[in-house]
């Protein structure tokens, strides 16, 4: 049975599981019965992040136009531009053994694709979200649902892998931004066009 977090929570993920190395992270949503006439692209992203919560360059940051750090440690599976159908909607595999020392933590973000101009945000977003499997037998080790507590943010920090004393921890974050992914990127250090 995986472990079903609530927000702000955090859980052990190596040390309850020794020889962990592969994990696939699984974002998934739901789009409320609401039209805006357009669809909802949302997108998930990973920031690898230093001590001081900021990716060291821009290639630390993994998303739908950089799909795999250089290390292999992160790699994206790809963009999913409806989120229609059951489960992950993007997915995140990360190779634990390979993130460089000087990444203290990845997080995972969710962020809509032109949510402005298109009118859209999280309070129109259900069923949100992140689970962590463990790839050599894929059993889930940890959920972490949402809930509904979005209204006008357009971008939402989901959880964190971090470093503790050698080993890997999950923090459920859920937490809103406005301003979408140049939001998210500035608040990670990274320039935006």
């Amino acid at each position: 049975m995986p472990i079903n977090l609530s927000k702000g929570q955090k859980v052990d993920l190596t040390k309850g599981n020794p020889g962990l190395k592969n994990v696939m992270i699984g974002l998934g949503w739901d789009v409320n019965a609401f039209d805006s006439g357009f669809d909802f692209d949302l997108d998930a992203a990973a920031f690898m992040l230093g001590e001081n919560g900021k990716c060291p360059t821009e290639k630390e940051f993994v998303f739908y136009g950089n799909l795999e750090h250089a290390s292999g440690a992160v790699k994206h599976m790809g963009d999913n531009l409806t989120g229609e159908g059951e489960g992950d909607d993007e997915q995140i595999q990360i190779d634990l053994t390979k993130i460089p020392s000087n990444i203290a933590k990845i997080a995972f973000t969710v962020t809509i694709y032109e949510a402005e101009a298109r009118g859209q945000n999280f309070g129109q977003v259900s069923n949100s979200f992140i689970r962590i499997v463990d790839e050599a037998n894929g059993q889930e080790l940890i959920r972490y649902d949402l809930g509904e507590d979005f209204s006008i943010e357009t971008a939402v920090v989901v959880g964190e892998l971090y470093r503790h004393n050698g080993e890997w921890k999950f923090n459920a974050i859920g937490s809103g931004f406005q301003g979408g992914l140049a939001a998210l990127c500035g608040h990670y250090g990274i320039e935006v066009a």
